[in-house]
């Protein structure tokens, strides 16, 4: 399998607060990773790495065989491949639910406007929101927002989309309108590094499940490895917590 996603010895530190410790990860192409933990384990940080929201502060994370953290490679051109989506949906609010997933294209020469209106009647079918095409975002609710945040990053047509908790703002029963496009997006061979509270989920969908604490991966491995026989004791403890079992 063709790795997409090649990260050795990846630090992150803030000032003398070290969030990421010496990480090594590789994420083959179609396959769907999601990193579970506790809050404060470093996940989001490792996710913000990937596409340089976070500048790494030591280590290597090469996508489709281009370092990112090499000033002769153009980061927006790596950038194009990564699609993400937050936890709290980062959407202009004062355009609307169009605007919002033409814009990239069109700014950046991908699409015309025909052609990206185009693909944002396709997307919004996708996603379930075909009658909110004219809304305005504002009026939307989380989930719906969500959804429209996930069309947006499927607009510019990556070949990775990462996600940031994109559940852990919503409304209970707004959760699993946004994990059914996900759970079609890995369906449909999507690469995909999710980091999620949602253990239902990371169970069905995942090829691979990495447990973080402090900074570290603890323990990785098919979901039912993790899950039915997890062998570290910080992971037993975890899963015991979130799983109440």
């Amino acid at each position: 399998m063709m790795n997409r996603i090649e990260v050795s010895h990846l630090i992150k530190n803030y000032g003398s607060n070290e969030v990421l410790k010496d990480l090594d990860l590789t994420v083959g192409n179609n396959e769907v990773v999601v990193l579970i933990g506790p809050s404060g384990s470093g996940k989001s940080t490792f996710l913000r790495c990937l596409n340089r929201l976070e500048e790494p502060t030591g280590g290597e994370i090469v996508i489709d065989g281009f370092n990112v953290n090499d000033s002769k490679n153009d980061l927006n051109q790596i950038r194009e491949k990564i699609g993400m989506v937050f936890q709290h949906f980062n959407l202009f609010e004062n355009l609307t639910v169009a605007q919002n997933i033409t814009l990239a294209p069109v700014e950046l020469g991908k699409m015309t406007s025909e052609e990206a209106e185009k693909v944002a009647k396709e997307l919004l079918a996708t996603v379930g929101l075909s009658d909110k095409y004219d809304a305005k975002t504002q009026s939307l609710s989380g989930g719906q927002k969500q959804r429209v945040a996930i069309a947006r990053a499927l607009a510019m047509k990556p070949d990775i989309l990462l996600f940031d908790e994109p559940t852990s703002a919503l409304d209970p029963e707004m959760v699993g309108d946004v994990l059914a496009v996900m759970k079609r997006l890995a369906k449909e061979g999507m690469t995909m590094v999710v980091v999620t509270h949602e253990m239902g989920f990371a169970k069905e969908v995942a090829d691979r499940v990495i447990f973080m604490a402090d900074g570290h991966i603890v323990e990785q491995g098919a979901p039912e490895a993790i899950f039915d026989n997890p062998q570290n004791p910080r992971t037993k403890d975890f899963l015991q917590k979130v799983l109440n079992v």
